[in-house]
């Protein structure tokens, strides 16, 4: 059985910075490409920032290119997001999952039902 938990959302200030962290078991996490997803009520789930097997390629949403950096730690079934530069419209739920990365990392889509509890980023005055 697959779980993942996801870990370390919050409520910050515009402009802060927040490290997303996600823990997968019951799956060899190292043959799967992983993603961030994010969805607020009221919208579909959008794929943030996603990482091939081994670290390569990645793939970022264009409204946090440069400020959102994805990593994993494959010995540790562990997936990081960190965020900086934090502004209100990236407050979401926050969920990490097995993905698909398409040719040239143009997009990435999630490949798995097996969605963990999320993670709230509240980014607010």
């Amino acid at each position: 059985q697959v779980q993942v938990v996801e870990s370390g959302g919050g409520l910050v200030q515009p402009g802060d910075s927040l490290r997303l962290s996600c823990t997968v078991s019951g799956l060899p996490f190292d043959q799967y490409p992983m993603g961030w997803f994010r969805q607020v009520p009221g919208k579909e789930r959008e794929a943030v920032a996603c990482i091939g097997r081994s670290g390569n390629p990645t793939y970022y949403t264009d409204s946090v290119k440069g400020r959102f950096t994805v990593s994993r730690d494959n010995a540790k079934n562990s997936l990081v997001l960190q965020m900086n530069s934090l502004k209100p419209e990236d407050t979401a739920m926050y969920y990490c999952v097995t993905v698909g990365i398409t040719a040239h990392a143009a997009n990435c889509v999630s490949a798995s039902e097996d969605w963990g509890q999320g993670t709230q980023v509240t980014v607010s005055l």
